[in-house]
């Protein structure tokens, strides 16, 4: 059991995710998860399609909070 105080959106059960599952997560669409994978700020793995990594996403939602991300090529602080 999870002794964490925080809550996590992602199951942990899950290794990979598709694009189309973090889009989900995320509530966006698929276009824009390949642009935050373009830009470099969400890795992935190439196997067939592209996947991302459970710990990836997670890492990546720690690292957002407080910015704002509409433009990934343009990240600044939320306001």
């Amino acid at each position: 059991m999870n002794n964490k105080t925080n809550i996590n959106p992602i199951p942990d059960s899950v290794i990979l995710y598709t694009v189309s599952e973090v889009a989900t997560i995320l509530k966006t669409n698929r276009g824009y998860v390949y642009q935050l994978i373009n830009a470099g700020l969400l890795p992935c793995v190439q196997i067939g399609n592209k996947k991302i990594r459970h710990d990836a996403l997670a890492e990546f939602l720690k690292k957002a909070e407080g910015y704002n991300y509409t433009d990934p090529y343009n990240i600044v602080k939320a306001s």
